[in-house]
Parts: structure tokens; C-alpha cells; sequence
């Protein structure tokens, strides 16, 4: 958690070890090892390159299963708010919200969410942006992958 506040304008989440150390040393050692296979193509080089691809493929890999089970996890949560919130003909609607919709839609507060939603399924917005930018009572989420 932390102490200041969270916003539209602030919300992006840097995880320091995946965005500084390991994606920049990955991608360094993969480009060093293609690198030395291109100029010498002996084969422990190209062994050396395939290996380095395959780490930088894993890493990558292990980032977008890590935000497809946040996503889904948000879709869950999304889905038992709206059931509490949400009555009848709206709660109905609901269901046509897109994952990405939801995960936009998960920073408004209890009071504007039945109104964002009312406009996101008319279509007023076009992105998850716009939804986010159009929250007034932002709640914030410091637990994000």
C-alpha cells in the first residue's frame, strides 16, 4: 500500500523487479547472444542464442499469465460488485461489458458505477481510457500485478 493518493493520472502499476531488472537484463543477454551467434556462428553460439531467446520467451510469457489471471480475477470481483450494486434491467446489460470495460470500470466508486456503466453500454466511450478518465471517485487498487 502506499500513502499518497491514487488517480487516473497515477493508477499505472511499475512492478521495479519485472520493469527495471529483469525484462532490460533479459532482453540485453538475448541481443548479446543473437549478437555473438550473427558474428561468430560456431555452434555453442547458436545453442547460446536459442537458450537466451527461450529465457526471454519464459519471462515474457510468465508476465502476460500473471495479468490474464489479474484479469480474470478483476472479471470475478467486477462480476460479484455489479450483483450487489446493480438491479434488474441493468444487472441484465452488465453482462455485455467487456473484460477490458470491467477492469476500467473497477476504479469508480459504489455511487457512479451504475451511471458509467448506463454510459459505457451506450457507447460513450471508446476505450478503457476514457472510462478511467471519466471517474470522479476514484477507488484505488495498490494490489495490481
Amino acid at each position: 500500500m502506499s500513502s499518497r493518493p491514487q488517480s487516473f493520472q497515477s493508477h499505472t502499476a511499475w512492478q521495479p523487479m519485472f520493469h527495471f531488472i529483469a525484462s532490460p537484463l533479459t532482453m540485453l543477454y538475448m541481443l548479446y547472444a543473437i549478437n555473438l551467434a550473427f558474428r561468430e556462428p560456431v555452434k555453442a553460439n547458436l545453442i547460446h542464442a536459442v537458450w537466451a531467446t527461450a529465457i526471454a520467451v519464459g519471462v515474457f510469457a510468465s508476465r502476460i499469465m500473471v495479468l490474464t489471471v489479474q484479469n480474470r480475477v478483476i472479471r470475478l470481483e467486477m462480476r460479484l460488485r455489479l450483483k450487489e450494486l446493480l438491479s434488474g434491467d441493468l444487472l441484465a446489460r452488465s453482462k455485455a461489458l467487456t473484460v477490458r470495460q470491467l477492469i476500467a470500470l473497477r476504479f469508480a466508486s459504489d455511487a457512479e458505477l451504475p451511471a458509467l456503466i448506463e454510459r459505457t453500454l451506450k457507447g460513450e466511450f471508446k476505450s478503457g481510457k476514457e472510462i478511467k478518465a471519466a471517474i470522479k471517485d476514484w477507488q484505488a487498487d495498490w494490489l495490481r500485478a
